[in-house]
């Protein structure tokens, strides 16, 4: 499986409950960029019944989900409600917060940077990031992609938590990240274990700062997403009005949704703070295929899983996971957070891929995802499975 992300926090202490009903709704259609390759009906169908079945089981209120075949966007919709008070129903151009699949985003910008001989993955990061003070060994970015750094995730998973709660809103993201975690001792030394770290990205996005002289979001908008044609990909402002972003939920045991608790993401953009929508995400994964924001020699580095010297199994690469099921290799990453629950994934070999986007945290994207990825390219049972 890919990694599941641990942005979480522990339960929360409920209020008034929000009751509805789950219905599957169409998405709402919105001219797209251009004419594409349809999806073949069967496909659909099976696709469309496994949502139902996930949306019936977890009882999250919208879920949206676009698939890539043979490299091309061919098919995205919404299904459920992206705001539940107003009965607003979900599309494939629904914005959701991605959570840890921001991650990815942000190490197709590093190895940009990297291309290009403006960025040494493996010198201390403080030659980029002199806000990050020094620790009894060095620290190279590659390491800090690959979560094996050291550096620490959250401290606890409670709402309580200013961290994983926070509520304070950073003009200065970067610096305000680095601030909840720069002074703190490493976990263990660096290159030796893997230690899955939001936090770590923070320490990625103040590296790309220091190697541009410029800001880590405006770099990724103008090099990964104005030429992957993702034009509603955007940060997390909790102040601002985006259009199409969607309510964030959370349920209680018995099913029953509520609002989520609240958090301002702005201090772990790098990390887990980009929204986007399922189409935008599709023609993401469909420049990656297409090696438009990166070679392909620089994009299979980046899929390789690192080698933590405690030997420990690691199917990890920078800011990208590894898996196997059912015989389909496949590479992407999951997420979640407060309101959300994320899942992207593309089989290289196939030239497929999937998105699904979910307004509830604590639920399983990545495998409805899977499952979507095994209608598209089918299985082969003989395969060993990891």
């Amino acid at each position: 499986m890919l990694l599941l992300a641990k942005c979480l926090h522990g339960r929360r202490h409920y209020r008034s409950a929000l009751t509805w009903v789950l219905v599957l709704w169409p998405a709402i259609s919105i001219p797209a960029h251009a004419q594409r390759a349809q999806l073949d009906p069967q496909k659909r169908t099976k696709i469309e019944a496994a949502v139902s079945k996930f949306m019936a089981t977890t009882h999250v209120p919208g879920v949206s989900v676009a698939v890539v075949e043979n490299g091309e966007y061919e098919w995205g919709s919404g299904f459920g409600l992206a705001d539940v008070e107003n009965n607003s129903p979900a599309s494939e151009h629904t914005l959701f917060r991605l959570a840890s699949i921001s991650k990815s985003l942000t190490a197709t910008a590093a190895m940009q940077l990297w291309e290009r001989e403006q960025l040494d993955l493996d010198v201390p990061v403080q030659k980029y990031c002199p806000a990050f003070p020094q620790k009894p060994w060095p620290i190279s970015t590659r390491q800090a992609m690959g979560h094996l750094a050291g550096v620490r995730h959250y401290k606890t998973e409670s709402q309580d938590d200013p961290e994983v709660g926070n509520t304070k809103h950073f003009d200065n993201p970067i610096q305000g990240g680095l601030d909840f975690f720069k002074n703190d001792a490493l976990l263990s030394e660096p290159g030796k274990q893997f230690h899955y770290s939001t936090q770590g990205y923070t320490l990625v996005g103040c590296v790309i700062e220091g190697a541009l002289g410029a800001k880590y979001v405006d770099f990724v908008r103008q090099n990964v997403f104005v030429p992957a044609g993702m034009e509603n990909t955007q940060v997390d402002n909790r102040f601002a009005i985006i259009p199409y972003r969607t309510r964030f939920y959370q349920k209680t045991q018995s099913g029953t949704a509520l609002n989520a608790d609240f958090l301002d993401s702005s201090y772990k953009i790098p990390g887990g703070g980009w929204l986007s929508s399922a189409e935008d995400m599709a023609r993401f994964e469909v420049a990656i295929l297409s090696d438009k924001l990166i070679k392909r020699a620089t994009r299979d580095l980046m899929w390789t899983p690192l080698k933590p010297s405690d030997g420990s199994k690691d199917e990890y690469g920078l800011g990208w996971g590894n898996g196997n099921e059912g015989g389909i290799s496949s590479v992407g990453h999951n997420g979640g957070q407060q309101g959300t629950s994320t899942a992207f994934t593309i089989a290289p070999a196939q030239k497929a891929g999937v998105v699904v986007l979910t307004n509830m945290e604590g639920v399983n994207a990545g495998d409805l995802a899977q499952e979507i990825l095994k209608v598209l390219v089918g299985t082969t049972e003989s395969a060993p499975k990891k």
